[in-house]
């Protein structure tokens, strides 16, 4: 999910609740997202990091979504975990890899050797049945159904159901709309579909590519690497009012004032101006 840092907290708050309650079977009361950066020779990122608080108990929540099966899994979630204990001295580290691959699982989930006595969660979405998530009104659930395995089904098929159902749901509601299509396009990543999604998406709902949620995510990324549109023709104009005319676009879009402040680096008095 190498998108996550480039969407708001919310959002990946809202994931986290949907893949918890969905897969993991667990009630979470509380959700606090975590900034992770582990450094030895390399740099690595784990997938998601979260404090969560269930039934009076706070632990860190360390979920990894993997499409490939490697041989090497319990020793990268065991370097994570230790590298986890030293940044959260105090604090339980519950642990989850959900596999979404196409071959057989084949991942061990546990190092049983001298001294050593680890495992961790590991769940294959090829156990979880898509139909459960696909006849489910509710649209997290919908969104979820990206994950599984589609049998003998057209992916293409399944995305035309899945964004059809998500639209009858949320009718007028164009943010929640939105929001539900946001997290499916980031899902939809980990199993290489994201074009077949917004192809889908644009044909079915006559969308132009800069009206898609993950477009967005576009202009954040431009932001803070020179390159996106808005920026480009904003240097033409002047540095501030190009960043004016992103926050203007972000504000249309239902985005929080706090949220747009820190992406484009103007004032809340600035934003609220425009």
């Amino acid at each position: 999910m190498a998108e996550k840092d480039l969407i708001s907290k919310d959002l990946i708050k809202r994931l986290i609740q949907e893949i918890s309650t969905h897969i993991f079977g667990l009630n979470l009361d509380s959700i606090e997202v975590l900034e992770t950066q582990f450094q030895r020779i390399e740099e690595r990122r784990a997938d998601i990091v979260v404090k969560v608080t269930e039934a009076g108990r706070t632990y860190i929540l360390h979920i990894e979504i993997q499409n490939n099966n490697q041989s090497i899994m319990p020793v990268r979630m065991l370097r994570y975990k230790t590298d986890l204990i030293f940044q959260y001295p105090h604090i339980d580290i519950v642990q989850y890899v959900i596999y979404i691959g196409k071959a057989p699982l084949s991942m061990s989930s546990a190092i049983i050797s001298e001294g050593i006595d680890y495992q961790y969660h590991l769940i294959d979405m090829h156990t979880i049945d898509c139909q459960h998530f696909l006849q489910h009104s509710n649209p997290d659930a919908l969104v979820l159904a990206i994950l599984c395995d589609f049998k003998d089904q057209d992916a293409s098929d399944v995305i035309h159901y899945i964004i059809q159902e998500l639209k009858i749901y949320h009718q007028e509601n164009e943010q929640g709309f939105r929001t539900s299509m946001l997290a499916l396009e980031i899902l939809s990543t980990n199993r290489d579909l994201k074009e077949q999604v917004q192809y889908e998406e644009k044909k079915m709902l006559s969308m132009r590519w800069d009206e898609l949620p993950s477009y967005d995510i576009g202009l954040e990324q431009g932001l803070e690497k020179g390159i996106e549109k808005g920026i480009e023709k904003g240097e033409k104009k002047g540095k501030i009012r190009g960043k004016e005319e992103v926050a203007l676009k972000m504000k249309h879009k239902g985005y929080a004032i706090t949220d747009i402040a820190d992406i484009t680096g103007l004032s809340i008095d600035q934003i609220t101006a425009l």
